[in-house]
């Protein structure tokens, strides 16, 4: 693995000045969106904003890293790998969707370094991990907590634009397709610890509402 953290690769963002440190305060309602829009569209470094004025005007006890990978020069650092070795990448992303067997031992023996490449993805699990640092539960949940951005005007709650969803099907033991899926869905905020999925077309989504085609 490249990085042992995410704090890792933003030292080297910054050491290598692809990333600035914004301390003046910056409101997550539209004005964090159009900055960084901006800065993307430009080519520009990842921005952590490290003063955010949250909606109800409050100061977020949370800074905001946004357009971390922005340019394909970072797409490609985030993997160790510089970009003219992103082509290796996809044609190896390529071959693991649908993989071929071995023709011989000779093919075999060629497929060694993918093996190997294949076997350093695995996930590793960590007993004392950053992301669980701070863990909230029951009541002490609250989104309104989190400095989520409104990203458009008109918007009628804060969008979070890019988690990890997790759903499970209404039959978990009877169907493989119910036990289980993760995605990345947009998902808007609608109470102190619930949301709206704005994705219709999703695999963990559909299972849930198998009659109606509209989200949960």
């Amino acid at each position: 693995m490249a990085y042992a953290s995410l704090r890792e690769f933003i030292e080297r963002l910054e050491k290598t000045g692809r990333l600035v440190r914004v301390t003046a305060p910056v409101s997550s309602v539209l004005e964090m969106t159009e900055i960084q829009t901006r800065v993307i569209a430009e080519g520009g470094p990842a921005i952590l904003f490290e003063n955010v004025i949250r909606a109800d005007g409050a100061r977020s006890d949370m800074p905001v890293l946004v357009n971390l990978f922005g340019t394909v020069e970072r797409v490609a650092w985030g993997m160790n790998r510089e970009p003219h070795e992103l082509r290796e990448v996809g044609e190896t992303l390529a071959f693991l969707r649908q993989p071929e067997p071995p023709g011989g031992w000779r093919e075999a023996v060629e497929m060694l370094p993918l093996l190997k490449t294949v076997m350093a993805m695995k996930p590793k699990m960590a007993s004392t991990p950053y992301c669980q640092e701070i863990i909230w539960r029951g009541d002490d949940i609250d989104l309104h907590k989190l400095p989520i951005q409104t990203c458009w005007p008109g918007e009628p709650a804060p969008l979070i634009t890019w988690p990890l969803v997790v759903t499970q099907g209404p039959n978990p033991d009877g169907k493989r397709e119910d036990a289980f899926n993760l995605g990345i869905y947009r998902m808007q905020v609608t109470g102190k610890d619930t949301t709206c999925s704005l994705d219709d077309g999703s695999k963990g989504f559909s299972s849930l509402c198998p009659f109606d085609p509209r989200p949960c």
